[in-house]
């Protein structure tokens, strides 16, 4: 007999980190190529010489279809507690904000202050693994694997250069999360009420799916600055030409135009879209089964 969900009681943090790393990984396994597609795009000045297909057959063409996969390493170690960071970190702002704000139930501007709340937390376990993935997949990349990319930047820059574009990727995640997390509190609002667990999982997909796009559409611009900042090389004695987020959203407007701002939208959306729902669907997924096996008062 399960337990009415107003008296469900919450799984425990280690549940909920469990089915974030579980998702995240499953997510990554899955759409990595567009990864590496975005970030080529991304670090790209100027007019952009191949769309999404044309990226695939350049890489493809010139580095061999095993390049599509090159720095997959830092993202598969930094995803599982990245998302179970993301999921977990959610759970408990949006907790802290329910008993701040003294709301019984989550609302849409809640679900907002969380997810963005969640994303700012994120954002510091991913700095080092996203400098590592973007120095190996930019083009010109000379580094034999992450250990050679780590090794060099604390030798050249220290054991902060590790944390190159800290404040770009807050911002990043930050609004992403925002976004994500905001957008499926609502379109689940919208939704039909689900009557079976088919139903509530279909909803989820849905939901996820669309959060996905819409944090991706938000936090596009504050992506490409991070990617220009940690894919530069730092000279000694030299200002970077990307530093701070804003200001760099600035020179990126004036000097290529508003466009160049979402240089690498279709393949991130292509991935974070169908990612978002897939993520979503995994986590809530996996944390039912842990209802399952944990039986009353979980169920």
């Amino acid at each position: 007999m399960s337990t009415p969900p107003a008296e469900r009681k919450p799984l425990p943090f280690v549940a909920n980190f469990a089915a974030g790393a579980i998702a995240g990984i499953s997510e990554i396994l899955t759409f990595y190529p567009l990864d590496v597609v975005k970030t080529r795009m991304q670090l790209e000045t100027g007019k952009t010489k191949h769309g999404v297909l044309g990226s695939f057959k350049t890489i493809i063409k010139e580095e061999g279809f095993g390049r599509l996969y090159r720095g997959l390493v830092p993202p598969l170690l930094m995803e599982a507690p990245k998302r179970a960071t993301k999921f977990a970190a959610n759970d408990f702002w949006g907790k802290q904000f329910l008993t701040l704000s003294g709301e019984k139930k989550m609302t849409q501007n809640l679900a907002i202050a969380t997810g963005c709340a969640a994303g700012a937390t994120e954002s510091f376990v991913v700095v080092p693994f996203e400098l590592v993935k973007i120095k190996l997949q930019d083009k010109s990349s000379t580094f034999k694997g992450p250990m050679d990319v780590v090794s060099q930047v604390i030798k050249k820059e220290g054991l902060l250069g590790l944390y190159a574009g800290m404040e770009a990727t807050m911002w990043r995640h930050f609004w992403w999360n925002g976004g994500y997390f905001g957008c499926i509190f609502q379109v689940r609002a919208l939704l039909p009420k689900p009557e079976s667990n088919k139903a509530r999982l279909t909803n989820d997909l849905i939901a996820g799916t669309i959060g996905g796009l819409v944090g991706t559409a938000i936090n596009t611009p504050f992506d490409v600055v991070k990617s220009r900042i940690q894919g530069a090389s730092k000279v000694p004695g030299v200002v970077p030409k990307y530093n701070w987020t804003y200001p760099a959203l600035v020179t990126i407007f004036r000097e290529e135009g508003a466009a160049a701002l979402y240089k690498g939208f279709v393949p991130k959306v292509m991935r974070l879209a169908p990612g978002g729902g897939v993520l979503l669907l995994v986590v809530e997924f996996t944390l039912n089964i842990f209802r399952q096996a944990l039986g009353p008062p979980y169920i």
